[in-house]
């Protein structure tokens, strides 16, 4: 516990010093002087062997890499350093193809999901919708180990469609990885095709996201972050999906499996951010470009359940998970197991990004949440000018 305190303590002291020390050489002058000595003295703490931050406000980048890859890999990450984005894969993949099946009109998100599922469908799906899926309202428990209860990825698919609701739809938020899990098998049938297809047509492709994909081909290994020795598999991960049941579904699910790397985040932040301004209308044929109308709804704080943060597939910012940050209440943001988080800020026009593998070689490590906090602080701190 000693080492955890003082590394929050340590971190804490870094977020809020104000002294001006000298800006690296380069054409840009950027506010986040501090911010490499925070992650400096994070990963030497502990908070993860390696942490990439990546910022990009209203059009100016900042990207700083620091650590090494992994215990037996001593190079340095930067912004092309591939991560296993875990559940940052809900808000890149499964929400923005939800956004363009929306515009499409292939799904809208108050139809009970008896319309959309192909049978058997589950015995509540005429009372859970899209909304409900996509704001963690639908009534599903949070996980099951479906990698120890089924015997393939196609009974795992069935036994979530088995999995009783623990309460009613809209009337509870718990963030639930076995209702992204349906939400994706949803996606599929109304897109008509596997979500590693869908997202690499309709977004990585589009955007020009050239790092990010499902199930790295064995060429990016070498770039890609290792996280745990897994006692499940017997091995180190490296370019293989960290939770075990998108491994167990083959490496391609809803709610993880997402590869990807500081640069492209970026980009997609930059991306919402434009989607979110948007007032015009999105020409023919362009299905990644999306109508503000749309973009606005997928980002605005739902509300279904009193005192609920979720938006449709996003987070809003709140004082227990961001305590004492000056977080814009129009922001949005999602993190993931691995050590991965994004925020975008649509009226400051502002992407921040922090790449960890903070799992790697295990997941019993949870520092990394002093240096997220820490990371958000400096931040949003400096863009508000406190």
């Amino acid at each position: 516990m000693r080492g955890v305190r003082a590394l929050v303590l340590t971190i804490g002291a870094l977020a809020c010093a104000r002294a001006p020390q000298p800006e690296p050489p380069g054409p840009i002058v950027h506010p986040w002087t501090g911010l490499a000595a925070l992650l400096d003295s994070a990963v030497a703490a502990g908070a993860a062997p390696g942490a990439v931050v990546g910022i990009s406000w209203r059009g100016r980048h900042y990207t700083y890499g620091t650590g090494r890859l992994g215990l037996d890999d001593r190079r340095r990450p930067g912004a092309g350093t591939v991560y296993d984005l875990a559940s940052v894969t809900k808000v890149v993949a499964l929400t923005t193809l939800a956004m363009q099946a929306v515009q499409e009109d292939r799904l809208t998100l108050d139809t009970p999901l008896l319309e959309y599922l192909a049978p058997p469908s589950p015995a509540w799906a005429d009372r859970v919708t899209m909304r409900h899926l996509l704001t963690h309202t639908s009534g599903l428990p949070a996980h099951r180990r479906l990698w120890e209860l089924a015997a393939d990825a196609e009974a795992a698919r069935t036994l979530v469609r088995q999995t009783p609701l623990d309460t009613a739809p809209g009337t509870r938020t718990l963030y639930s990885d076995l209702g992204l899990i349906l939400a994706g098998e949803v996606l599929e049938q109304r897109l008509g095709a596997s979500l590693d297809a869908l997202v690499a047509t309709r977004i990585t492709r589009p955007m020009g996201l050239v790092g990010t994909r499902y199930r790295p081909p064995r060429s990016w290994r070498r770039r890609t972050a290792p996280t745990e020795r897994d006692p499940w598999r017997g091995r180190l991960l490296r370019a293989e999906v960290h939770d075990e049941n998108a491994a167990f579904l083959g490496g391609v699910a809803g709610h993880a499996g997402l590869f990807g790397t500081t640069a492209d985040l970026l980009r997609f932040g930059e991306w919402l951010i434009g989607a979110v301004r948007s007032e015009g209308e999105v020409l023919s044929g362009e299905r990644w470009l999306i109508r503000g109308e749309v973009a606005r709804e997928f980002t605005r704080l739902q509300e279904l359940v009193p005192g609920s943060t979720r938006a449709l597939g996003w987070d809003t910012p709140d004082s227990l998970a961001l305590p004492g940050i000056p977080v814009p209440p129009h922001t949005v943001w999602h993190t993931g197991f691995t050590g991965t988080a994004i925020w975008v800020d649509p009226e400051d026009q502002l992407v921040l990004v922090l790449l960890t593998n903070r799992v790697h070689p295990t997941r019993q490590n949870t520092r990394h949440i002093a240096l997220r906090r820490a990371v958000a602080t400096l931040v949003f701190g400096r863009i508000s000018g406190r």
